[in-house]
């Protein structure tokens, strides 16, 4: 299950490090027990999100395409034995730094703590290395996991993704260069990756040709 994949390493978003666990097995299948998970809603740069934290890590992020209730309601389901607390200083906090755009060096790693299936966590930690400004498709995604006639079940993986954002599922896109469906709305996808891509630009630019002082 989760645990044996051997889910580690860190991932790089812009100034940002993230760093993965997964549930153990016996975890996955006991959905949260014993588990307390603190929750907030926040407006962020792309909509409003729901954000859930627990002591041992982020374990969702996601952006609201309904209202309110119904997207606690789904969160609920998938961590239905865990004790749910609101608690918007402490969720409020890390969505600020989530999507603070203003560089910092030396900011401590986002820990994330992931709840999903072998074949799941193997996609999630493969999105984590595709470079802001840049995007894959699904049959590459594929290969880079060594399934290369698994593509759509890698795009099944990359719609359950649990934390937009920080585990980048919208730099995916169709062979054909079309930017296709996102669990979030496309419209918000087209938003990250036309931001990801001004900024990459600008930051590139910005080393190429440093300012100078007179």
């Amino acid at each position: 299950m989760a645990g044996e994949s051997g889910l580690s390493g860190v991932g790089r978003l812009h100034d940002l490090f993230v760093t993965c666990e997964a549930v153990t097995p016996g975890e996955y299948k006991l959905r949260g027990k014993d588990v307390t998970i603190r929750y907030g809603f926040h407006p962020t740069p792309f909509g409003e999100c729901l954000l859930a934290t627990t002591d041992r890590g982020l374990c969702d992020l996601r952006f609201l395409t309904a209202p309110k209730s119904v997207a606690l309601r789904e969160f609920r389901d998938e961590w239905i034995g865990a004790t749910l607390l609101e608690d918007d200083a402490e969720t409020g906090a890390i969505c600020h730094q989530i999507f603070d755009l203003t560089p910092k060096g030396g900011r401590a790693p986002f820990h994330l703590y992931l709840r999903g299936t072998n074949f799941q966590l193997k996609v999630w930690q493969a999105l984590l290395s595709i470079p802001p400004g840049n995007l894959t498709s699904y049959g590459d995604l594929a290969a880079k996991i060594n399934a290369p006639k698994a593509q759509r079940a890698v795009g099944s993986a990359v719609g359950a993704n649990p934390i937009a954002y920080l585990i980048p599922c919208h730099r995916v896109i169709r062979s054909l260069g079309v930017i296709g469906d996102y669990r979030w709305g496309t419209e918000r996808k087209q938003a990250m990756i036309a931001w990801e891509t001004i900024r990459t630009a600008s930051t590139s630019a910005s080393h190429t040709h440093p300012a100078t002082q007179s």
